[in-house]
């Protein structure tokens, strides 16, 4: 894995960042002692993005969700809760 300086780096940050982009990931140094790794994101292409309703089917909602637990906070705050 290449290493750069920082003054390299800022010097040749577009070719660095291309270069990553590819998968060749590479390390920033300052003063030959190494502070960060630059890599690739792992992102969904294009028209893979999940979109929300992508767990339909599979989970459920009781149907009193909004009442849920309205005794013990009225137990706690009293009728005015």
């Amino acid at each position: 894995m290449q290493t750069v300086n920082i003054h390299e780096a800022k010097t040749h940050l577009s070719r660095l960042v291309e270069q990553a982009a590819r998968g060749e990931s590479f390390v920033i140094a300052k003063a030959g002692k190494p502070l960060v790794k630059v890599t690739a994101l792992d992102v969904p292409a294009a028209g893979q993005t999940r979109r929300l309703g992508f767990l339909t089917g599979e989970i459920s909602i009781p149907d009193d969700f909004d009442r849920m637990g309205s005794e013990e906070i009225e137990q706690f705050f009293g009728d005015n809760a």
